[in-house]
C-alpha cells in the first residue's frame, strides 16, 4: 500500500457519525508501559512489557443539532471511538473504548467556536484494525459483504468495533465471518454483536488468546430492517494480546 494523507477520514462516536464537526485529531496514540525490573548486577535497565493505555484527541466544531448534543453530555459511561483513516474497505482504523474527560470550549477573537475533547482508554487501550466496511455501509436488507484478504491465517485472538448510524426496522445483526479461499465462508465464533434496535456502538473480543482468524474476513447483516447504516472494523491480533 502507497504512502497515503489523512484526507477524507472519518470519525464516530458512540454510534454517531461526528466527521462533519471534527475540525482536527491531535492525538491518535497507544502505548505499552514498562515494568522496571533491572537488577543490582546488570548494567543496563532490564524491563517488562505493562499495561496498554491510549487516546483520542480532538478538536469539534460547534453544531448544536450535531456533535454538541451527543459531546455535552458527558457520559459518566464508557464510549467507543472510531477513527477511519479514509473510507476504502480495508483501509486502516482507530478504535478505543473510553472516557470522555472534557469538553472545552473556546470562542475565538475571529469569531470561531470550537471544542476540545479528550477520551482517555479504559481497560483495552488503543486499537488498530481494518475496515469491513467502506467507512459507513447502508444495507436494506440481509447482506454479505465483501471479503477482506487478511494475507494470512493467524492464531492469537481477535478484537471487533461496530458503530451503527442509523437504523429503521425491527433489529439488525451484524457479524463477521472468516474464509480460507474468500469463497467458503463461516461465522467467526463469538464474532456476532448484539442485535441492534437504534443508533449504538459496541466492542467484541475473541473467548481465547488462541482463537485462529482464516485468511478473509467480512461483515454480514441478518435482520428485519430497512435501512442500517453501520461501520465494522477488525483487529487481528499477530501475537499474544492480555486484556
Amino acid at each position: 500500500m502507497a504512502k497515503s494523507s489523512g484526507l477524507g477520514d472519518a470519525f464516530y462516536v458512540g454510534g454517531y457519525d461526528l466527521s462533519g464537526d471534527t475540525s482536527a485529531l491531535s492525538k491518535i496514540g497507544g502505548s505499552l508501559g514498562v515494568l522496571d525490573v533491572t537488577a543490582i548486577n546488570k548494567s543496563a535497565f532490564e524491563r517488562l512489557g505493562g499495561v496498554r493505555d491510549g487516546g483520542i484527541d480532538w478538536t469539534s466544531y460547534f453544531n448544536p443539532t450535531g456533535a454538541h448534543p451527543v459531546l455535552s453530555a458527558l457520559p459518566t459511561a464508557d464510549i467507543i471511538a472510531t477513527y477511519a483513516n479514509g473510507t476504502a474497505l480495508g483501509n486502516p482504523a482507530a478504535c478505543i473504548v473510553a472516557k470522555q474527560v472534557n469538553y472545552d470550549g473556546t470562542r475565538g477573537q475571529d469569531g470561531s467556536l470550537t471544542f476540545g475533547v479528550q477520551a482517555t482508554a479504559n481497560a483495552y487501550g488503543l486499537e488498530w484494525g481494518v475496515q469491513l466496511t467502506a467507512g459507513l455501509r447502508t444495507d436494506t436488507a440481509a447482506t454479505n459483504g465483501t471479503g477482506v484478504d487478511q494475507a494470512a491465517s493467524t492464531s492469537f485472538g481477535w478484537q471487533a468495533y461496530l458503530q451503527v448510524t442509523a437504523f429503521t426496522g425491527t433489529s439488525v445483526t451484524v457479524k463477521i465471518q472468516d474464509s480460507a479461499d474468500n469463497s467458503s465462508w463461516a461465522d467467526l465464533s463469538g464474532a456476532g454483536f448484539t442485535a441492534a434496535t437504534g443508533i449504538t456502538s459496541q466492542r467484541l473480543q475473541a473467548a481465547s488468546g488462541t482463537a485462529t482468524v482464516r485468511r478473509y474476513v467480512r461483515a454480514v447483516t441478518t435482520g428485519t430492517f430497512n435501512p442500517a447504516t453501520f461501520s465494522v472494523v477488525f483487529v487481528k491480533n499477530l501475537t499474544t494480546v492480555t486484556f
